[in-house]
């Protein structure tokens, strides 16, 4: 099928799905399935997998080699790694098992949806564990297995899975500023809730 108009479509790539908006680049041997819906100026890497029932927002960067399954929503601004895994299924077995056959017969006996808000980011290989929610402006480090939701602006690793520090919606490292806050070298500030929540300093 034709791409949809303003999309660039590689020669190598394949894209099922009507549903990409303008200024969205699919790249070589990517795949977007019918009833994946991508939005708008994202960049889709080569290699990426994206399965009908996903959902991808404006602004979006996937880069090469991402896998991005049925149930997984992807809001605007969102920069996913290159190798970074999303799955779905908290029990797997294959479908054609006769013993598992009535469990999959619909999707919402196993299917459990994973979202990924604004402005996060993912690091490099980290894969994703099904059911998560990983908070606005978010950073997941390079190699994470993420087992449980991330709070917004909170930054963990690997090595640190409950969390190492805050930062930025651009992205930088906060430190801890003499009046409680939290401060970026860009000029932002941000209030600590309970120790499990950031927050606009100037928020009401």
């Amino acid at each position: 099928m034709p791409p949809p108009p303003g999309v660039f479509v590689h020669p190598s790539a394949l894209c099922e799905s009507p549903e990409v908006g303008a200024g969205t680049r699919i790249w070589a041997f990517a795949h977007v399935m019918a009833g994946a819906r991508v939005g708008c100026d994202c960049n889709i890497g080569d290699h990426a997998f994206i399965e009908t029932g996903a959902w991808i927002g404006d602004r979006v960067t996937l880069k090469n080699g991402v896998l991005v399954w049925d149930g997984v929503h992807i809001e605007d601004d969102a920069f996913i790694g290159p190798a970074v895994v999303f799955t779905n299924d908290r029990h797997p077995r294959s479908p054609r098992m006769p013993a598992v056959a009535a469990r999959y017969s619909r999707r919402e006996q196993w299917l459990l949806p994973t979202r990924v808000e604004r402005g996060a980011s993912i690091g490099a290989g980290a894969i994703i564990a099904p059911g998560v929610r990983l908070g606005a402006f978010c950073m997941i480090g390079a190699g994470s297995l993420v087992t449980r939701d991330v709070a917004a602006h909170r930054l963990v690793s690997r090595a640190s899975p409950d969390g190492c520090g805050w930062v930025c919606v651009c992205g930088q490292r906060l430190e801890a500023a003499r009046d409680g806050l939290w401060a970026c070298r860009c000029g932002q500030r941000f209030r600590e809730d309970g120790g499990a929540r950031l927050h606009p300093a100037d928020a009401k």
